[in-house]
């Protein structure tokens, strides 16, 4: 059975941010949990979908790569972490209640109930945070590909302690606060017992060191900002939505770690003259009244320039025509195609000859025309009237 869309599961619009994610999870996990449902035998698979979403969702690199792969971002059966079944200790519900009753807040209940806290902290290499760029192109191309020069600003390791933090010379020390962990913990003695939550060390930040004598260039933090230019190449065919990884453009790893990786997302801008569904184009096409009754060879706007076409001959206002592989290249497949629907252009100077050679035209059809008098032609001869005027 296919997996169901994480953002529909929670609600959620692909562009919710942080808060939002937590507030759409923390309701559902209260609406589905077993213990507040245990008449309902779809409450607990529900209770693990939302969580399962929760846990993508919430962790920036998982999210990232779920936006550009879906769920085929994860091996199957490697699971996401994090919730794994009840909390315990009878219905959710009430124990929510209970422990809010008492002055924790909800991230304190959720942080004892979800493994304690805060993720453990890992002393091993980290891979660095993903970046994200909005990039606006033109219609055309991106229609046919094109290659820009983009700038970022990014976090970079500081070239004067070469990421280190510390001042030339010296060294990081284990921090005395964790002892090292990058973590300390702290116990709460609540009515179902102790618990136990783990929190990142606020001396340390979690790196679980620190620098006695910090680099003056970053000031201890051992990174930097600075402003990069990098070449993306925008393969034709791509609209509005369309994603770019670019690796190792992000910013750099901890403890040895590799570099994140830079995506690029994909704005088209609107055409004067195109509209497009999906790989093909649309437009209007203004014809004479005579070239749309009697019929002509036309020159058609295209993606690339102009093609001729042969109009027919009685060719009706709205009638839409289409040029084959005038459209959008494909990346895979056939080319679109363009339609252009025919707009014929009624004339509104018409000089007396030929006022007169349309009166004849009627006629010879049998069509009985009252032509209506200009506004401004009408007002002078009412005046001519009343003044006696032939």
């Amino acid at each position: 059975m296919s997996k169901k869309d994480y953002y529909e599961l929670l609600g959620l619009s692909k562009s919710a941010g942080e808060a939002e994610i937590k507030k759409a999870y923390r309701r559902l996990a209260r609406q589905y949990h077993p213990d507040a449902n245990q008449d309902d035998k779809n409450a607990e698979e529900k209770f693990k979908e939302v969580s399962e979403a929760y846990e993508v969702l919430s962790d920036t690199q998982k999210r990232a790569q779920y936006d550009q792969f879906g769920h085929a971002a994860f091996q199957e059966g490697q699971g996401y972490g994090g919730f794994q079944g009840g909390y315990g200790g009878g219905p959710f519900e009430d124990i929510f209640n209970m422990f809010t009753g008492r002055g924790f807040s909800e991230d304190d209940i959720f942080g004892m109930f979800h493994g304690g806290g805060q993720t453990r902290q890992k002393k091993g290499p980290e891979k660095g945070n993903d970046l994200r760029y909005d990039l606006e192109v033109e219609f055309i191309e991106a229609a046919f590909g094109v290659e820009k020069e983009i700038q970022i600003m990014r976090a970079e390791n500081c070239p004067e302690c070469n990421g280190t933090g510390a001042q030339k010379g010296s060294s990081p020390k284990t921090c005395p606060k964790c002892g090292g962990s990058g973590q300390v913990k702290y116990a709460q003695n609540t009515m179902l017992g102790q618990f136990v939550n783990i929190k990142t060390c606020d001396e340390c930040h979690g790196a679980g060191e620190v620098n006695e004598d910090p680099c003056h260039n970053c000031h201890g933090t051992g990174r930097i900002r600075r402003k990069r230019k990098i070449k993306v190449k925008i393969p034709a065919g791509v609209d509005t939505g369309y994603r770019i990884r670019i690796s190792g453009e992000g910013e750099p790893g901890i403890r040895g770690g590799g570099s994140g990786d830079l995506y690029i997302f994909i704005h088209v801008k609107s055409h004067e003259i195109f509209k497009r569904e999906g790989n093909d184009i649309f437009c209007n096409m203004t014809v004479t009244f005579a070239q749309a009754a009697l019929g002509d060879e036309i020159e058609v706007t295209t993606l690339e320039g102009h093609s001729k076409f042969n109009l027919p001959a009685g060719t009706q206002n709205g009638k839409v025509y289409k040029l084959r592989e005038e459209g959008i290249p494909a990346f895979r497949g056939r080319r679109g195609d363009l339609y252009f629907e025919i707009q014929v252009e009624t004339p509104t100077d018409l000089s007396k000859d030929q006022r007169e050679l349309l009166m004849q035209f009627a006629e010879v059809r049998g069509e009985k025309i009252k032509p209506s008098e200009d506004k401004e032609k009408g007002f002078f001869k009412k005046v001519k009237d009343a003044l006696g005027g032939s």
